[in-house]
């Protein structure tokens, strides 16, 4: 399908990753990654920070608010809890998580896994997958869209890890 892939190699598409139990025989399947130079642990407090903004184009998903750019010091994500704030609405819910390694959430009838993979010399791989139970047509439609978001998304967040990530929460 158009626009379902984006930086991930075929064995990223091919490994299981926590969403594929939430949709069974899903019309859209999507793959995001990327390379960041910098360990999980300074990656992860990002993926969590997601739920207080969407961290894509702010113009656009935020209305025009801009996502945080220091770290907030939030507490570990719960299930439950809201996946993410956008133009200060609280939307999507978490459904699975598991600190440092991966935060799964529902949003708009898709469901997502970003799965933090680390590799040598303090590098992380970060990966999302998106699955819905939709048509086929508007499957082609949201992948298309998802592939505009979610990349600016993944670049912002390895843009942030790299540059940020080792400064720890802001103070208050």
């Amino acid at each position: 399908m158009i626009g379902d892939r984006w930086g991930v190699t075929d064995s990223e598409t091919l490994r299981t990753y926590p969403c594929d139990d939430l949709v069974v025989a899903p019309a859209l399947q999507a793959w995001r990654g990327v390379s960041i130079a910098a360990p999980a642990a300074a990656v992860w407090p990002w993926v969590a920070q997601v739920r207080l903004a969407p961290y894509s184009y702010d113009w656009i998903d935020n209305r025009g608010r801009r996502s945080p750019r220091q770290l907030q010091g939030l507490p570990e994500p719960q299930v439950g809890e809201a996946f993410t704030t956008a133009g200060g609405r609280k939307l999507g819910r978490i459904v699975s998580v598991d600190p440092g390694k991966q935060l799964t959430s529902t949003i708009m009838g898709a469901f997502m896994s970003y799965v933090l993979v680390p590799q040598e010399h303090d590098r992380t791989r970060l990966l999302l997958k998106v699955v819905m139970q939709t048509t086929r047509w508007a499957a082609l439609g949201l992948s298309i869209g998802d592939l505009i978001m979610a990349r600016r998304q993944l670049l912002n967040l390895k843009q942030l890890a790299e540059h940020n990530g080792h400064h720890g929460p802001a103070t208050q």
